[in-house]
């Protein structure tokens, strides 16, 4: 078995669950209370933009009751002091993992805390409210939104992760549910280049059968298990 020098983390909505925020993907498809349909698609902002704002709104509101945990922390740790290339790619649009420390990530969705001109395309840190009409700073027009990838959109830095799937030596899927797409086909393309697989998850997941391994338990216990183990091996 060769050395792991290059790691790639996948993160999804399992990490943060346990720090209080609600997975995706809920009973009756219901995203907090709403459905998907309603709050994250380009054609739900086109048609009721006061319900899409105020929802992003309350969800940014929201994670100021909301702390890292010991999964979150663990990543950190690892990103501190793993001595090879690491590139944590999280799904999650919270600030969890970078309230944590880490520095080596890509949101791939997006993330609560920026907004997004759909005029000229620049992108700003924001707190508290963004009410649609809002005015961006740079050119002005009335055309600012949440910097939240919506279902039917191309999900961001997809180059960049691919570049590191195919260099990775190890990669590993941290509490996601392995059904949605590009990042659910993540564990393919690293296999394919010759990457170990492991699948960190509090159950198996629809991508299971794809891990060289799977371990399963909360977040908060496995992950600085793992990370505990690669640091002192």
């Amino acid at each position: 078995m060769h050395p792991v020098r290059n790691i790639v983390i996948l993160t999804g909505a399992g990490i943060s669950a346990e720090s209080g925020i609600a997975t995706f993907r809920g009973p009756g498809g219901l995203w907090e209370g709403h459905r998907v349909e309603d709050v994250c698609t380009p054609e739900a902002l086109a048609a009721d933009p006061e319900l899409v704002h105020r929802f992003y709104d309350l969800r940014r509101a929201a994670l100021s009751g909301v702390a890292p945990n010991a999964a979150h922390e663990a990543l950190a740790r690892l990103d501190r002091e793993w001595p090879g290339d690491l590139l944590i790619v999280t799904q999650n649009v919270d600030d969890l993992h970078e309230r944590a420390g880490a520095t080596r990530m890509l949101h791939m969705h997006g993330a609560l805390k920026r907004a997004l001109c759909a005029a000229c395309g620049e992108r700003f840190d924001w707190q508290g409210d963004l009410p649609p009409g809002t005015p961006c700073p740079a050119c002005a027009a009335p055309r600012m939104r949440p910097d939240i990838v919506f279902f039917g959109e191309i999900p961001y830095h997809m180059d960049r992760i691919e570049a590191a799937l195919s260099e990775a030596d190890l990669f590993v899927s941290i509490g996601t549910s392995g059904a949605v797409y590009p990042a659910a086909g993540f564990v393919r393309m690293a296999s394919a280049h010759g990457a170990r697989t492991l699948e960190l998850n509090l159950d198996r997941s629809e991508g299971s059968g794809w891990f060289d391994e799977s371990r399963l338990g909360p977040a908060g216990r496995r992950v600085p298990e793992w990370v505990e183990q690669m640091l002192s091996a």
